[in-house]
């Protein structure tokens, strides 16, 4: 069985030190890897993806605090299962969550039911605010670039065969990419 440390500071301004004084206290640690500078929620990080690639059956892994692994829960328990699957077993130093027992592997449980009652509120939240915008006649995304004055130009420029498509799209001041999804739905 080997003991690693993982540090991970999401911006190269973040100070590193308390999670690396923490680790040094424990005791065993073989190697402790670094990623500084580097958002959590990014699927790859150098240093994790070393480590990963290391871990065996018995290992351990070593971190400061859970928020270390990943920007939310999901991230977390996504990046603890990783662990876990090598045959690793996951220790937070602050929140004394060790699953290498029945306790820690509850823990872990529990937080993956919030995690998904996070997702399933985030989404209907988000459903009940795009049905209420589609109520008051809203439309999603981005505006659209050709206003109605644009489109009766484009219509007549198209309709006349004098122009290119470059050129109308030049006139209008468009995208030739624009002009070409604005004529297919005329």
């Amino acid at each position: 069985m080997t003991t690693f440390g993982y540090i991970r500071t999401s911006t190269k301004d973040q100070n590193a030190d308390l999670q690396r004084d923490a680790i040094a206290r424990v005791e065993g640690i073989k190697r402790v890897y670094a990623d500084e500078g580097v958002s959590g929620t990014l699927a790859s990080r150098p240093e994790w993806d070393k480590l990963i690639d290391r871990l065996e059956d018995g290992d351990e892994v070593v971190v400061w605090k859970l928020d270390r692994m990943g920007r939310n829960t999901m991230n977390v328990l996504e990046a603890v299962k990783t662990i876990t699957d090598k045959g690793a077993s996951f220790h937070s130093l602050t929140e004394k969550i060790d699953t290498s027992g029945p306790m820690g592997q509850a823990m872990l449980t529990i937080m993956a039911a919030f995690a998904q009652l996070e997702r399933d509120t985030i989404v209907e939240r988000t459903r009940a605010g795009l049905d209420a915008a589609k109520a008051k006649g809203k439309i999603g995304g981005r505006p659209s670039v050709v206003d109605v004055k644009k489109l009766a130009t484009i219509k007549k420029l198209v309709a006349s065969g004098d122009h290119s498509r470059a050129d109308i799209a030049r006139m209008v001041g468009v995208s030739p990419a624009t002009l070409y999804r604005v004529i297919a739905t005329l």
